[in-house]
């Protein structure tokens, strides 16, 4: 990595997606000191962190003859059962935040965007939304692809992915019929809103409400999480209801936007506008928000680790900063293990191969969510955040230690961000890549045991809550 370097985004296909490493979680202990519900590492947005069955509890439905150009499938039936859900959690909710009665959508449609006679929807060829689900408003129409896009879902995300799609592009038609959007609102606000409305649908279900379906809020719900990042659609609502625009947000702000939901409820999707979106990316430089603006990439040595290092030296000025090495000597590392911190020799260790491994951008052939050189760079800088936390004497071995870690991690991310004198900073898409390996490894978000937080949805919202504030607030939110 040469001096002050942008980190690359790398934007995948939807075909090279992957189901999501397991993390091992530890079981902690707490040491009765009260933390915010919000923020307890063994609860998601206050609910338990459940790793129970996850998926349909009743059969598929026999017939699908509201679907048109259905083949009768098994892909078919099971997206018509999400939507049923969905339709479901509607009816019995949407009075409480919207005026009049809920009205489901007129018309839904299956495709295979690779047959001959591939139906034209709301004057568009179908044949050109392979791996795309989409509502169209002018026709009150919701269609998906189930020859590519729902089989990936459900084989690298779980069939509880399929709901998750369903309820996204039945947030866009609720966006309609509720009128908080129109032909002028940006893409954002509305892919962000519906991702939000989605929320508060996946939030009924891991409650235990559905009749249809139950959600654990550990693995998951981290499926889910990581299909909404993975599953862009940037044909939804085929520009009818918004100028054409790839503004549809990164990856921090569809998690963010789905965690508002599914936290707060649907008043929070209302209340969704451009203000909203800026209060939430924080004083976040608004280039890592941008996607498409590629920047470079750093490969993962021995002189990219030493130059993170001397950032974070730089940012957060410990009296004793943390040594590096790469031999082990001092801070032996278990197998399969690319980093650790060793409190006794106040070391932070990395095996270089296997850092590299998390570090390198994602190929289509090795099937991984989004990865890159950030991915690696973050769980390394969750190492070094453990030395300060050991200088202030606070414990290292717990679920808090881990959620403050997060925390503090994020502190550090934003500062690389703003600090254009750091030998490192940030670019478009390196949070992005830290948001994933949240999800996929949880590394950031362990304590120094690499005991990790269970649930990815209170991973990311700890990593969140160090990215708008400040290093005191970690220990202040984690004592």
């Amino acid at each position: 990595m040469s001096s002050r370097p942008h980190l690359r985004w790398f934007k995948f296909a939807v075909a090279a997606l992957c189901v999501l490493v397991g993390t091992g979680c530890a079981q902690y202990t707490l040491d009765g000191r009260a933390v915010s519900m919000r923020y307890d590492p063994f609860r998601v947005a206050g609910l338990p962190a459940t790793d129970g069955p996850s998926g349909p509890t009743v059969p598929l439905p026999e017939s699908v003859a509201r679907v048109q150009h259905s083949d009768g499938g098994a892909v078919d039936r099971a997206a018509l059962l999400a939507i049923e859900d969905v339709e479901d959690f509607w009816a019995q909710h949407y009075s409480e935040t919207f005026s009049g009665g809920f009205a489901p959508v007129r018309t839904l449609v299956s495709i295979d965007p690779s047959a001959p006679d591939a139906p034209e929807i709301c004057g568009a060829d179908t044949s050109q939304l392979k791996y795309n689900a989409a509502y169209c408003r002018t026709q009150d129409v919701l269609l998906w692809d189930r020859e590519f896009l729902l089989p990936v879902a459900q084989k690298f995300f779980g069939d509880m992915a399929l709901n998750g799609l369903m309820a996204h592009e039945y947030g866009h038609a609720v966006q309609v019929q509720a009128r908080l959007v129109d032909a002028d609102t940006p893409t954002l606000v509305s892919e962000q809103q519906a991702d939000c409305l989605a929320g508060t649908y996946l939030r009924w279900v891991a409650e235990g409400h559905s009749p249809r379906y139950t959600l654990n809020t550990t693995g998951a719900l981290d499926r889910v999480i990581a299909g909404a990042i993975a599953m862009r659609d940037p044909i939804s609502l085929f520009n009818l209801l918004s100028a054409p625009s790839d503004a549809h947000g990164t990856a921090l702000d569809r998690v963010s936007a789905l965690q508002q939901g599914f936290d707060i409820g649907t008043e929070a999707c209302a209340a969704m506008d451009l203000d909203e979106i800026d209060q939430r990316r924080g004083d976040l430089p608004g280039l890592l928000f941008h996607s498409g603006i590629p920047g470079s990439d750093a490969p993962i040595t021995e002189a990219t680790v030493a130059s993170l290092l001397d950032t974070l030296d730089a940012v957060f000025t410990p009296a004793a900063p943390p040594v590096l090495v790469t031999d082990q000597t001092g801070c032996p590392l278990a197998e399969g293990q690319p980093t650790a911190y060793c409190p006794d020799t106040n070391t932070v260790s990395v095996n270089l191969a296997l850092l590299a491994q998390i570090g390198t951008p994602a190929d289509e052939s090795e099937q991984v969510l989004l990865q890159g050189d950030n991915t690696a760079l973050s769980a390394v800088a969750s190492r070094y955040v453990l030395a300060l936390q050991q200088e202030r004497g606070v414990g290292l071995e717990s679920g808090v230690a881990g959620m403050r870690t997060a925390c503090l991690t994020g502190v550090a991310q934003s500062e690389m961000a703003q600090g254009s004198d750091l030998p490192l900073v940030l670019g478009t898409g390196d949070l992005d890549e830290a948001v994933s390996g949240i999800l996929t490894n949880g590394i950031v978000a362990s304590d120094v045991r690499g005991g990790v937080v269970p649930s990815g949805f209170t991973r990311i919202s700890a990593f969140r809550s160090g990215l708008v504030g400040d290093a005191d607030d970690c220990f202040r939110r984690f004592p």
